[in-house]
């Protein structure tokens, strides 16, 4: 299980097909749920009373995974490498020798050929230490069967793992349907190994379409459900109504671990090709643009004039890659990929990961208040770690500035922001850590209560521009917070750098006179 404040990367299993009429648009006089309206779309009378029809015929290409692994641990023996090492039961090989215990996942999967290839998630059959080994992997089939299985491939990026099965007979099998057309509101059912306890079945609807859980990555866009998802669920199937598999369940949001209503399934139409590519021993490449992005918040579409998530924002273009060639910059906002809308639902890391590598992509984008269109040719995403790795955090402490800087001037003081700057001197870019070369002004005090201050701004950090304007001295910071102010805007755009650091951009609302 995988958690960030509660999202636990449970395997998830649910399905989605309509067992409602489709709700036409109501008239301008109606009221939605009118009677005249509603007799329409009211479940019909052929509505199943029981899954279990589908169940049964399900169910055996549902099966429990389960891995061992060896998993080092420290030596704590005191007398390890001396003469006395024996007397404490040392049993791994003699003094000093690494240590190891044996530890266990489970999780689901379903099978898709009759040929015995298996999918799951990439979590369930992954290491749970980054020093640990997979030393085995057993399908159990529903009658209890257990066959050793060989890893065909896995990827981390999508959570998605194909395993491969060898059985005298054909094995029974089910197949992705087509997630594009689930609807809110669709019956779902999901069949798994909650808690060890295989082939259990729960039901429920899809509750929403394409989330996005804030997790950020290629693929933070699940379909959502409230069928019962617990631990152990991780890689097994959501089914709809007429068994195709629309989803492979892989999280859930619960503050205690357990089920709250709150799962997330990987759509079909997103793991399908992944399978497939993995099952022909190949790895998967996803287009790279090239850019650090944040999303379009109120502060920061107001301090640009925007409508927010109306697009994303470029914090940073990575030199030489696609982005960077294309003539995007730092400060874009892009709002439109190869004609498709960047939005929290649909976001840019999306639309961009799920187009091959080296595609000439028409790319629409707002800089300064201006359209414009430019077209880029994909580079080869890196790997998550590698991403990851090179992520600029705003709210990292700042232990570069240990002293103030008593014979820089201070008399420029940004009331509108609750900050107080003073012009960067060679000896301050010592202290802060800064090139010799930098420009801008050095925040020497914030004011805790400042939008400022809680959007993680700290002495020491070096503040480059005001709405894509050089800012060189205190003056011109107060020149331009002064334009910002006539201009009547609740917020400004600031880009700041925190040492040797990659430059950020962070919008701060303005403070009330």
């Amino acid at each position: 299980m995988r958690y960030a404040y509660g999202i636990s990367a449970a395997l998830l299993l649910a399905g989605s097909a309509a067992t409602l009429t489709g709700i036409g648009p109501a008239g301008a006089q109606t009221a939605a749920n009118d009677s005249s309206v509603m007799r329409n779309v009211v479940p019909r009378a052929n509505a199943p009373m029981s899954f279990a029809d589908l169940t049964e015929q399900l169910q055996p290409a549902v099966v429990n995974i389960s891995t061992t692994q060896r998993v080092p641990v420290a030596n704590n023996n005191p007398f390890a490498g001396t003469p006395f090492d024996g007397l404490f039961g040392n049993r791994q090989g003699g003094s000093g020798g690494a240590q190891t215990r044996e530890a266990q996942s489970l999780g689901s999967g379903f099978i898709i050929s009759a040929d015995g290839y298996v999918v799951t998630n990439n979590h369930v059959v992954a290491p749970g230490d980054r020093n640990a080994k997979i030393e085995s992997i057993t399908v159990i089939m529903p009658d209890r069967t257990e066959y050793v299985a060989e890893l065909v491939g896995r990827d981390a990026a999508s959570d998605i793992a194909v395993l491969k099965i060898k059985a005298n007979k054909p094995l029974p099998f089910v197949k992705f349907g087509d997630s594009t057309g689930a609807r809110v509101g669709d019956w779902v059912i999901a069949i798994g190994n909650p808690f060890g306890l295989g082939g259990t079945v729960t039901t429920g609807i899809l509750s929403a379409i394409h989330r996005n859980t804030g997790q950020g990555g290629a693929y933070d866009r699940f379909l959502q459900t409230d069928a019962s998802i617990n631990r152990g669920n991780s890689g097994g199937p959501m089914f709809d109504l007429n068994g195709n598999v629309i989803g492979i369940n892989n999280a859930i949001i619960s503050p205690t671990g357990g089920n709250v209503g709150i799962g997330f399934a990987i759509p079909a139409e997103v793991a399908a090709p992944i399978v497939e590519t993995l099952k022909a021993g190949q790895t998967i490449e996803r287009g790279y643009l090239g850019v650090q992005i944040s999303t379009l918040s109120e502060d920061l579409a107001d301090s640009l004039g925007l409508e927010k998530n109306s697009g994303e924002f470029v914090q940073r273009v990575e030199p030489d890659e696609a982005a960077a060639k294309a003539g995007i910059q730092a400060g874009d906002v892009i709002t439109k990929v190869n004609g498709k809308t960047v939005t929290p639902d649909q976001t840019l890391s999306y639309l961009v990961a799920n187009l091959p590598v080296g595609t000439n992509v028409p790319i629409e984008l707002v800089r300064n208040g201006k359209a414009i269109k430019v077209n880029a040719k994909l580079g080869k995403r890196p790997s998550e770690e590698e991403l990851a790795s090179s992520t600029f955090d705003p709210d990292a402490e700042n232990n570069t500035l240990n002293q103030k800087d008593d014979s820089a001037s201070a008399q420029a003081t940004a009331d509108a922001l609750g900050l107080s700057v003073v012009d960067l001197t060679a000896v301050i870019a010592r202290q802060i850590g800064v090139p010799a070369t930098a420009k801008g002004v050095v925040v020497s005090i914030v004011n805790p209560n400042s939008d400022a201050a809680q959007k993680g701004i700290k002495r020491g950090y070096l503040i480059t521009s005001v709405n894509r304007q050089p800012v060189n001295s205190a003056a011109d910071l107060d020149k331009a917070i002064g334009e910002v102010i006539r201009a009547k805007r609740s917020a400004v755009l600031l880009q700041i750098r925190q040492g040797a650091r990659d430059p950020v951009f962070v919008a701060v609302r303005l403070q009330d006179d």
